[in-house]
């Protein structure tokens, strides 16, 4: 086999999706979320559960601009770390670390009532108390203010979580009515993922 053909397939067996760690899949939302949503300049949005890459905190920072506010949440400090990292390399002042605990109501420190979007995006297969995240997410809106629900489809793919840790799209929208939100729209987010929109 030629030298440079081996190197061709090693690189596309390290590129596959299929060496794509379960967890990852933010890459895969091929929907302008944000455009779906209506952010605009000066609103305040939580990315609750942000992942250490902050892949939707940047681009929502650089719309609200300097006068809104995007708080990056998650429970583990690395994560936040990067983020603030990330946040520093993009000049990115608007960008605030929350140190929190999803599944307990109450526990994340940003007021109540001020969200104009609140973002759960592939982060509730690795929750174990959906029922709580979802109430915590209701306290943190403000009225009038969106809830922006992207997970994994329940069908099998080749990466991903294992199905049984996903949550299906019908389960959400209970959830997320069952918290006070009111259900507006589902949409599919990518190929194997739903999209969800809930207004409080």
């Amino acid at each position: 086999m030629n030298h440079y053909f081996k190197i061709a397939i090693i690189n596309l067996l390290i590129n596959s999706p299929k060496s794509m760690p379960a967890n990852s899949g933010n890459e895969l939302i091929k929907v302008n979320i944000f455009e779906k949503v209506g952010l605009e300049e000066a609103m305040n949005v939580g990315d609750l559960g942000v992942g250490n890459l902050a892949y939707f905190s940047v681009p929502a920072a650089k719309i609200v601009g300097k006068k809104g506010t995007v708080y990056a949440v998650d429970i583990l400090k690395s994560v936040l770390q990067s983020v603030e990292h990330i946040a520093k390399q993009e000049g990115l002042n608007n960008i605030k670390t929350v140190w929190s605990n999803l599944e307990m109501v109450g526990a994340t420190k940003i007021p109540a009532d001020s969200l104009d979007l609140t973002m759960l995006i592939n982060m509730l297969f690795q929750s174990a108390k959906d029922e709580v995240v979802f109430q915590e997410a209701y306290r943190l809106a403000k009225p009038g203010g969106k809830l922006l629900v992207i997970d994994w489809s329940s069908v099998s793919a080749p990466f991903g979580p294992a199905v049984k840790d996903r949550i299906k799209k019908e389960e959400a929208i209970k959830l997320a009515q069952n918290s006070g939100f009111k259900f507006l729209e589902d949409f599919q987010a990518g190929p194997y993922h739903f999209g969800l929109i809930f207004v409080k």
